[in-house]
């Protein structure tokens, strides 16, 4: 193992007291977002000692959601026991805040509860081995479960990160748990998992909870995919999720018939149903559920922890910011963290840095500059390993951002 690092790739810093906002996403499978942040925090007080640094926790919708908000909103978090994405029971963290800014509040409701919930939790492709990774069988209802829990505890409303899940039901699988009913030719319950919906013939939401009626679902999506189609969750997401083309054809066009039939069912409460609407493709068409079914509103994930959590003042405070994630790719410019954050950052002020720091740098990371980001930099492009797997242990991880970023603000 080795670092390297050039003079010319080193940020220029005029003064040694620069103010650093320091608001990383997750490393996937290695870091948290406040274990990134603090790794990268070490590393430039290494350079430069004098250095005033922020730490904020970020996330977009996926891994991570939950302790961005309930860290920079003082809440509490909770643990209820669910089915995770292929029926067994683990234990589900989510969190509680005691008051929420956003102006999608419910006038008929007085509770000030409000429940943070990552999908992932329930239903995170984490949860599912390797080996067992396939979306035709993999479901949300544990996902529904938790949200029965955060209902008996007052809660009316609900931020809900959809990120990083394992599945490609529609949603289904949390709607029924919620109490909708989805039928075949026979009358039965279709099966679990994206597999059943080749079998759907007609839903009944009739004996869905009526609590949900008094509750408002602030949905924070990380992809903006529609539905179906050639950019729809099963087409672009499914694969890394473990489906093969054939069943990837398949979904495509349960999905297809799944929109028509709740067209068809919802068809008094909502004027249309548009399975292109963005977002609706998010976490395998949970978003479309959330919409549909909840009168959920999707929106960027990145763009509700940076409200909610008041981030705008910490950027406005900050000469450089440094944000990033696991692998900074192409994906990333489709309204992952680090380029929401940095968007914002420019939309504040067009000349101030943002930086971000990855574990690798893959196809596409390059776009990310046209979104506001200034400097892309990798681990594996400084640090190398013959092994992938120890890139991704956890003290390695650490210790290798915290390395990277010395070398990069070394003064």
């Amino acid at each position: 193992m080795k670092i390297t690092k050039t003079q010319s790739n080193t940020i220029p810093i005029e003064s040694t007291a620069v103010r650093y906002l320091v608001a990383m996403d997750s490393f996937k499978g290695s870091l948290s977002s406040i274990e990134a942040a603090n790794a990268v925090k070490e590393g430039i007080l290494r350079a430069n000692p004098e250095a005033i640094i922020n730490v904020c926790p970020l996330a977009d919708g996926g891994e991570g959601t939950v302790e961005a908000l309930i860290y920079g909103l003082n809440g509490s978090f909770q643990s209820v026991k669910v089915s995770d994405p292929l029926g067994k029971v683990i234990d589900c963290k989510y969190g509680i805040i005691h008051s929420f800014s956003s102006d999608n509040g419910n006038d008929g409701c007085d509770s000030e509860l409000c429940a943070v919930i990552e999908a992932a939790g329930a239903c995170g492709l984490y949860l599912v081995p390797d080996d067992k990774r396939n979306p035709l069988y993999t479901t949300t209802y544990g996902l529904g479960e938790v949200i029965l829990d955060a209902l008996a505890k007052g809660c009316r409303k609900f931020i809900i990160g959809i990120g990083g899940s394992s599945t490609n039901d529609g949603g289904i699988g949390m709607l029924e748990a919620l109490g909708a009913h989805f039928l075949d030719k026979d009358g039965n319950e279709i099966s679990r998992g994206a597999k059943g919906l080749e079998n759907l013939h007609s839903i009944d939401v009739s004996g869905m909870n009526k609590e949900l009626c008094q509750c408002s679902f602030m949905i924070a999506c990380d992809v903006d995919n529609p539905l179906c189609g050639e950019k729809g969750c099963s087409q672009i997401f499914a694969r890394q999720k473990g489906a093969d083309d054939d069943s990837i054809e398949n979904m495509d066009r349960w999905m297809e018939r799944y929109a028509d039939l709740t067209n068809d069912t919802l068809k008094e409460k909502n004027e249309f149903i548009d399975k292109n609407y963005p977002g609706t493709g998010a976490a395998g068409g949970l978003g479309f559920a959330f919409k549909y079914y909840l009168g959920g509103e999707l929106k960027p994930g990145i763009d509700i922890v940076i409200k909610e959590t008041g981030m705008l003042e910490n950027i406005k405070n900050a000469d450089v910011i440094i944000t990033g994630e696991g692998c900074l790719d192409a994906q990333t410019s489709m309204g992952k963290a680090p380029v929401g954050l940095a968007r914002a950052v420019k939309a504040c002020d067009p000349t101030k840095k943002v930086v971000a720091l990855a574990g690798k740098l893959g196809e596409g990371a390059e776009e990310c500059k046209v979104h506001g980001i200034d400097e892309c930099y990798g681990i594996t492009d400084y640090i190398y390993y013959d092994d992938f797997a120890e890139y991704m242990d956890k003290e390695n991880a650490y210790s290798n951002l915290s390395k990277l970023a010395e070398n990069i603000f070394k003064s």
